[in-house]
């Protein structure tokens, strides 16, 4: 059985604005209509003979993964959540432990959720020679042939040949400087390093208990204590928040004897920041992306994305990433957008909520955006899917009003359960216990505006909630 695994427990923090902690790059429509992540499962289920996906994620992004696969048609990939990030080794192995409880020989492919592929023949062609090695016990690492000295990866020196285009790794190397990397790119040995990887789930483990035992074991008491919640598998926080960090290739695959490298041309990016994505992307005449509502005069090579709220104009400029959202806006020449990470992490220590959220915020029963704040009042449009319903809840330090817009609101307050229509309105006093529901088959939508002391999302006592929050 060849069972993809997913990894989609990334932050994306170099493509800020657009990829927040709570909604990273992965889960975004980046290039093309459908999310990064969506293409990756679909890249993987059109492989002959995959099994339904296995998908590591955080716990803050599993309603987003089950909705997005929902709207692939898949409802029998398993969600594994990782309480806690512990890099790629530690969420490969879950990963493997769960397979090998559906196949003791499975074959695992392990995919990057917010890559991309171009070329899907290629990369199909390099599955299919990777599966020979794979079941001979290699641990088989694929290789993206390199087309410029770039010095934002890590490279792959190939040793002897195994068969097929397939070779023996004989080094994995850090990232070069630029000199290096021509050279690398001269003497046609090295491939980039993906970070993408085929072997069979037992095997994987075996090389780990050799080279991580600490590891190992910590994992396997961390999935023994494992529980479903709804659709989704849950790690147990204090089990595996004592696994160390480490990656797959620090952990195993630099110390193993047994791996192997397939190199493969496929239009491969990782998207991994802004100039990146305007490389990867269809341009005008001039060199530029634009995306939304952009006008740009005597403008080149630039990589622009407005949102739907405002018009954005360029004039006389070239080489410049601009990025308009709601609450931000990232204006920064192509050369410096590797260095967004710095914004990201000056916004955390300021304790500031854009590396956080977006203004618009989805939850599993819908979204709310947050359209307007100030001293002791906040003003939210909040939307509900149809049939969805809000926890059973209370705040100690605020009241609500909620005016519907559209839709038919139900409404639980304190002892009372009733309808609101559109153009009607309700008061929710500060403490009393409230739901929102919608009982309709169109989506609800209403304003809710907050006053009080304190206006914060965590000012939320929840008495039930079909979501498993706490």
């Amino acid at each position: 059985m060849l069972i993809p695994v997913i990894l989609s427990g990334g932050s994306g923090t170099r493509l800020w604005p657009l990829s927040r902690k709570n909604l990273p790059k992965q889960f975004l429509p980046l290039v093309g209509d459908s999310t990064l992540f969506q293409q990756t499962v679909e890249r993987a289920r059109t492989l002959p003979d995959a099994a339904s996906p296995v998908v590591v994620c955080s716990e803050d992004h599993r309603f987003l993964v089950a909705e997005q696969l929902q709207m692939l048609g898949i409802s029998d990939a398993t969600i594994l959540l990782e309480p806690v990030a512990r890099n790629t080794a530690p969420a490969i192995a879950l990963a493997a432990m769960q397979a090998i409880s559906r196949d003791p020989d499975a074959t695992l492919l392990v995919l990057p959720a917010d890559h991309l592929i171009g070329d899907t023949d290629s990369f199909t062609h390099a599955v299919h020679k990777a599966l020979p090695l794979a079941a001979k016990g290699w641990l088989v690492t694929f290789g993206i042939r390199p087309d410029a000295p770039e010095t934002g990866f890590g490279y792959i020196r190939r040793g002897e040949s195994l068969s097929d285009d397939s070779y023996r790794v004989d080094a994995f190397v850090e990232k070069p400087d630029r000199a290096t990397a021509e050279a690398y790119l001269k003497t046609d040995a090295y491939d980039w390093n993906s970070g993408m990887f085929m072997f069979q789930a037992r095997r994987l483990l075996d090389e780990l208990a050799q080279h991580a035992p600490a590891m190992h074991a910590d994992i396997t008491a961390a999935f023994e204590s494992a529980h479903a919640d709804l659709d989704f598998v849950r790690i147990d926080k204090d089990a595996f928040g004592k696994v160390p960090e480490d990656s797959i290739d620090y952990a195993v695959m630099e110390k193993t004897t047994r791996a192997a490298v397939v190199p493969v041309s496929c239009d491969w990016s990782d998207i991994g920041s802004w100039a990146a994505l305007w490389a990867a992307s269809e341009r005008d005449v001039d060199g530029n992306r634009l995306e939304g509502d952009v006008l740009a005069l005597d403008s080149q090579n630039c990589y622009v994305r407005g949102s739907d709220r405002r018009m954005v104009a360029l004039l006389g400029v070239h080489d410049l990433v601009v990025v308009d959202t709601p609450d931000a806006v990232l204006v920064a020449t192509r050369d410096h957008v590797q260095d967004v990470k710095k914004i990201v992490d000056q916004l955390k220590a300021a304790n500031r909520p854009e590396h956080l959220f977006h203004r618009k915020v989805y939850r599993p029963w819908g979204s709310y955006d947050s359209i307007d704040m100030g001293d002791r009042f906040q003003v939210k449009r909040i939307t509900v899917k149809p049939g969805a319903s809000l926890s059973l809840q209370k705040h100690h330090h605020r009241a609500e009003h909620w005016i519907v817009v559209s839709g038919t609101a139900e409404v639980t307050r304190d002892d009372d359960v009733f309808l609101v229509s559109e153009n009607q309105s309700t008061y929710l006093p500060l403490g009393a216990v409230h739901r929102l529901r919608n009982p309709g088959k169109v989506s609800l939508e209403l304003i809710e505006v907050q006053s009080g002391s304190y206006l914060g999302e965590d000012d939320i006592v929840r008495m039930e909630d079909v979501y498993g929050r706490a």
